[in-house]
């Protein structure tokens, strides 16, 4: 079975997220945060905003809402987040850090305005003992059929 888990700031990635579920018939999961991000939250320009100061620590781990999430009957799990610096957002890795992963097939994808995939694969395959494909770069208007068909699931 697959599960399609995403986390998104401003709706786009939640779009991308559907689709991946609809075309896989996979459940979905929102990792929806304890404190949802403002708009002044998400300014990436602004140094004091909540984005910037949780990205520059390595440490932080924003909590999200935990849902009864049983990942034992999934092999497969997307992983969607928009790309903040270069990388997932920590939020990303407190899911990650929540759960076992251990044997199961990971695969980020990120949306983002034209940041590239970065160091993404490099930080995730640091937390989860899974295997873990290289992340796509996926935007609303992707053609989500042939990403999932590439993909060989």
């Amino acid at each position: 079975m697959i599960l399609v888990a995403y986390f998104s700031a401003s709706g786009v990635t939640g779009s991308v997220a559907r689709k991946i579920s609809d075309e896989t018939k996979a459940d979905l999961f929102e990792i929806v945060p304890v404190v949802p991000y403002s708009n002044m939250d998400l300014d990436w320009t602004d140094k004091k905003s909540r984005s910037t100061i949780e990205m520059k620590d390595e440490n932080a781990r924003p909590e999200f809402i935990k849902w009864d999430l049983d990942l034992s009957k999934y092999d497969t799990v997307f992983i969607g987040f928009p790309n903040w610096w270069g990388v997932e957002p920590r939020i990303i890795d407190t899911f990650l850090e929540t759960y076992d992963f251990k044997g199961k097939t990971i695969v980020p994808f990120f949306t983002s305005g034209g940041s590239g995939k970065g160091k993404i694969k490099e930080r995730l395959e640091r937390i989860v003992s899974a295997d873990v494909k290289e992340p796509c770069r996926l935007r609303a208007s992707s053609d989500i059929k042939e990403y999932v068909k590439e993909l060989k699931l």
